[in-house]
Protein backbone atom coordinates (compact mmCIF):
# COMPACT_ATOMS: atom_id res chain seq x y z
CA UNK A 1 0.00 0.00 0.00
CA UNK A 2 1.40 3.20 -1.31
CA UNK A 3 0.66 6.99 0.60
CA UNK A 4 -2.96 8.12 0.25
CA UNK A 5 -3.65 10.87 -2.34
CA UNK A 6 -6.10 13.44 -3.53
CA UNK A 7 -6.33 15.28 -6.57
CA UNK A 8 -9.35 18.18 -7.12
CA UNK A 9 -11.10 18.44 -10.17
CA UNK A 10 -13.32 21.50 -9.77
CA UNK A 11 -16.46 20.90 -12.13
CA UNK A 12 -19.77 22.50 -13.86
CA UNK A 13 -20.62 26.31 -12.94
CA UNK A 14 -20.77 25.56 -9.33
CA UNK A 15 -17.06 25.17 -9.10
CA UNK A 16 -17.81 21.80 -7.10
CA UNK A 17 -14.33 20.20 -5.58
CA UNK A 18 -15.15 16.70 -7.39
CA UNK A 19 -12.22 14.76 -5.64
CA UNK A 20 -9.95 11.81 -6.98
CA UNK A 21 -8.16 9.83 -3.88
CA UNK A 22 -5.81 7.28 -4.73
CA UNK A 23 -2.87 5.61 -3.81
CA UNK A 24 0.20 6.55 -5.63
CA UNK A 25 1.95 3.12 -5.84
CA UNK A 26 -0.78 1.04 -7.34
CA UNK A 27 -2.95 4.38 -8.89
CA UNK A 28 -5.93 2.94 -7.77
CA UNK A 29 -8.56 4.92 -6.70
CA UNK A 30 -11.91 6.43 -5.95
CA UNK A 31 -14.12 9.42 -7.23
CA UNK A 32 -15.75 11.80 -4.88
CA UNK A 33 -18.77 13.37 -5.68
CA UNK A 34 -18.94 13.94 -9.73
CA UNK A 35 -21.44 16.86 -10.42
CA UNK A 36 -20.82 16.59 -13.68
CA UNK A 37 -18.63 17.29 -16.34
CA UNK A 38 -17.43 13.89 -16.73
CA UNK A 39 -15.14 14.20 -19.60
CA UNK A 40 -13.17 16.13 -18.12
CA UNK A 41 -12.90 13.59 -14.70
CA UNK A 42 -12.26 11.03 -17.14
CA UNK A 43 -9.35 13.20 -18.66
CA UNK A 44 -7.93 13.48 -15.70
CA UNK A 45 -8.13 10.02 -14.44
CA UNK A 46 -6.55 9.09 -18.04
CA UNK A 47 -3.76 11.48 -17.94
CA UNK A 48 -3.11 10.41 -14.34
CA UNK A 49 -3.20 6.68 -15.38
CA UNK A 50 -5.82 6.57 -12.28
CA UNK A 51 -7.97 3.12 -12.24
CA UNK A 52 -11.31 4.32 -10.10
CA UNK A 53 -12.73 1.07 -8.63
CA UNK A 54 -16.09 3.60 -7.53
CA UNK A 55 -17.85 6.45 -6.66
CA UNK A 56 -18.41 7.65 -3.70
CA UNK A 57 -21.16 10.21 -2.99
CA UNK A 58 -21.31 12.47 0.23
CA UNK A 59 -25.26 13.66 -0.20
CA UNK A 60 -27.45 14.36 -2.89
CA UNK A 61 -27.57 17.54 -4.79
CA UNK A 62 -26.79 18.10 -7.81
CA UNK A 63 -23.13 19.82 -8.08
CA UNK A 64 -22.28 16.42 -6.24
CA UNK A 65 -24.09 13.98 -7.82
CA UNK A 66 -25.17 15.22 -11.40
CA UNK A 67 -22.32 13.37 -13.18
CA UNK A 68 -22.72 10.16 -11.29
CA UNK A 69 -24.57 7.99 -13.68
CA UNK A 70 -22.93 9.12 -16.70
CA UNK A 71 -19.66 8.46 -14.88
CA UNK A 72 -20.44 4.79 -13.35
CA UNK A 73 -21.54 3.78 -17.12
CA UNK A 74 -18.54 5.00 -18.96
CA UNK A 75 -16.42 3.54 -16.26
CA UNK A 76 -18.56 0.27 -15.68
CA UNK A 77 -17.99 1.24 -11.54
CA UNK A 78 -20.73 1.01 -8.58
CA UNK A 79 -22.23 4.44 -7.00
CA UNK A 80 -21.49 4.14 -3.36
CA UNK A 81 -23.40 6.40 -0.81
CA UNK A 82 -25.02 9.03 0.60
CA UNK A 83 -26.64 7.77 3.39
CA UNK A 84 -30.62 6.65 2.46
CA UNK A 85 -32.31 9.68 3.84
CA UNK A 86 -30.90 11.86 0.85
CA UNK A 87 -32.77 9.05 -1.12
CA UNK A 88 -35.34 11.73 -2.41
CA UNK A 89 -32.82 14.34 -3.30
CA UNK A 90 -30.68 11.72 -5.42
CA UNK A 91 -34.51 11.08 -7.36
CA UNK A 92 -34.61 14.43 -8.25
CA UNK A 93 -31.80 15.70 -9.68
CA UNK A 94 -32.89 16.17 -13.07
CA UNK A 95 -36.17 18.57 -11.58
CA UNK A 96 -32.83 20.52 -9.59
CA UNK A 97 -31.00 20.59 -13.25
CA UNK A 98 -34.02 22.35 -14.58
CA UNK A 99 -34.69 24.90 -11.89
CA UNK A 100 -30.85 25.76 -12.27
CA UNK A 101 -31.15 26.03 -16.09
CA UNK A 102 -28.32 23.93 -16.42
CA UNK A 103 -27.57 22.23 -19.90
CA UNK A 104 -25.70 19.51 -19.16
CA UNK A 105 -26.76 16.23 -19.18
CA UNK A 106 -28.12 15.38 -15.58
CA UNK A 107 -29.96 12.18 -14.57
CA UNK A 108 -31.62 11.27 -11.15
CA UNK A 109 -28.93 9.00 -9.49
CA UNK A 110 -29.93 5.44 -8.13
CA UNK A 111 -26.45 4.36 -5.85
CA UNK A 112 -25.53 0.61 -5.43
CA UNK A 113 -25.32 1.05 -2.05
CA UNK A 114 -26.25 3.31 0.52
CA UNK A 115 -24.13 3.93 3.67
CA UNK A 116 -24.92 3.94 7.56
CA UNK A 117 -22.51 5.30 10.20
CA UNK A 118 -19.37 3.12 11.48
CA UNK A 119 -19.63 1.39 8.03
CA UNK A 120 -15.78 0.92 6.35
CA UNK A 121 -15.58 1.94 2.74
CA UNK A 122 -11.68 1.47 1.16
CA UNK A 123 -9.56 1.30 -2.08
CA UNK A 124 -5.93 -0.09 -2.33
CA UNK A 125 -5.81 -0.54 1.63
CA UNK A 126 -6.51 2.91 2.62
CA UNK A 127 -9.88 2.74 4.54
CA UNK A 128 -12.37 5.48 5.73
CA UNK A 129 -15.03 5.27 8.07
CA UNK A 130 -18.50 6.48 7.58
CA UNK A 131 -19.69 9.19 9.41
CA UNK A 132 -23.39 10.28 9.17
CA UNK A 133 -23.09 14.17 9.55
CA UNK A 134 -26.62 15.62 8.71
CA UNK A 135 -27.71 19.56 8.51
CA UNK A 136 -26.78 20.25 5.19
CA UNK A 137 -28.24 17.05 3.70
CA UNK A 138 -30.37 14.81 5.84
CA UNK A 139 -28.45 11.81 4.04
CA UNK A 140 -25.22 13.83 4.11
CA UNK A 141 -21.76 11.45 5.06
CA UNK A 142 -18.33 12.41 5.84
CA UNK A 143 -15.37 9.91 4.69
CA UNK A 144 -12.80 9.65 7.30
CA UNK A 145 -9.23 8.20 7.25
CA UNK A 146 -8.22 7.57 10.31
CA UNK A 147 -4.46 6.62 9.57
CA UNK A 148 -4.09 9.32 7.34
CA UNK A 149 -5.48 12.44 9.80
CA UNK A 150 -7.64 13.24 6.57
CA UNK A 151 -11.19 13.86 5.61
CA UNK A 152 -13.65 14.43 2.94
CA UNK A 153 -16.10 16.64 4.73
CA UNK A 154 -18.40 17.67 1.78
CA UNK A 155 -20.78 20.31 2.56
CA UNK A 156 -20.48 19.95 5.87
CA UNK A 157 -17.50 22.47 6.59
CA UNK A 158 -15.48 24.93 4.77
CA UNK A 159 -12.72 27.35 5.63
CA UNK A 160 -14.00 29.88 7.61
CA UNK A 161 -18.10 28.52 7.37
CA UNK A 162 -20.07 25.77 6.82
CA UNK A 163 -22.52 24.36 4.80
CA UNK A 164 -25.98 25.90 3.75
CA UNK A 165 -29.10 25.19 5.57
CA UNK A 166 -31.74 26.92 3.73
CA UNK A 167 -31.91 24.12 1.03
CA UNK A 168 -34.50 21.64 1.52
CA UNK A 169 -33.96 18.97 4.12
CA UNK A 170 -31.82 21.72 5.90
CA UNK A 171 -31.63 21.97 9.60
CA UNK A 172 -29.22 24.14 11.03
CA UNK A 173 -29.14 23.23 14.85
CA UNK A 174 -28.24 19.30 13.48
CA UNK A 175 -25.47 20.58 10.98
CA UNK A 176 -23.52 22.24 14.04
CA UNK A 177 -24.05 18.86 16.30
CA UNK A 178 -22.49 16.92 13.43
CA UNK A 179 -19.54 19.48 13.53
CA UNK A 180 -18.53 20.03 17.06
CA UNK A 181 -19.86 16.06 17.79
CA UNK A 182 -18.44 13.81 15.24
CA UNK A 183 -15.89 16.03 12.97
CA UNK A 184 -13.85 18.15 15.93
CA UNK A 185 -13.51 15.21 18.15
CA UNK A 186 -11.25 13.43 15.88
CA UNK A 187 -8.44 15.82 16.58
CA UNK A 188 -7.10 19.21 15.86
CA UNK A 189 -4.84 17.87 13.52
CA UNK A 190 -7.18 15.81 10.83
CA UNK A 191 -7.04 17.93 7.29
CA UNK A 192 -9.79 17.88 5.19
CA UNK A 193 -10.83 18.76 1.98
CA UNK A 194 -14.72 20.23 0.96
CA UNK A 195 -17.33 20.31 -1.42
CA UNK A 196 -16.30 24.24 -2.52
CA UNK A 197 -13.02 26.32 -1.94
CA UNK A 198 -9.69 25.50 -0.10
CA UNK A 199 -9.46 22.64 2.72
CA UNK A 200 -8.28 23.49 6.12
CA UNK A 201 -7.93 21.70 9.74
CA UNK A 202 -10.30 21.00 12.36
CA UNK A 203 -8.29 22.77 14.89
CA UNK A 204 -7.90 26.27 12.55
CA UNK A 205 -11.87 25.98 12.17
CA UNK A 206 -12.33 24.79 15.87
CA UNK A 207 -10.41 28.28 17.13
CA UNK A 208 -11.42 30.82 13.98
CA UNK A 209 -14.43 29.96 12.41
CA UNK A 210 -16.96 31.78 12.85
CA UNK A 211 -19.97 29.63 13.28
CA UNK A 212 -18.42 27.31 15.32
CA UNK A 213 -16.64 30.04 17.72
Amino acid sequence: MGQLNAGIVPVTPFQQNCTILFDMDDKTGVVVDPGGDVDKILSVLKDNAISAGAIWITHGHIDHAGGAMELKDALGIDIVGPHEADKPLLANLENQARRFGLTDPVRNCVPDRFLTEGEVVSFGGHQFEVLHCPGHAPGHVVYYNRAAKFAHVGDVLFRGSIGRTDLPGGDHAALIASIKQKLLPLGDDIGFICGHGPGSRFGDERRTNPFLT
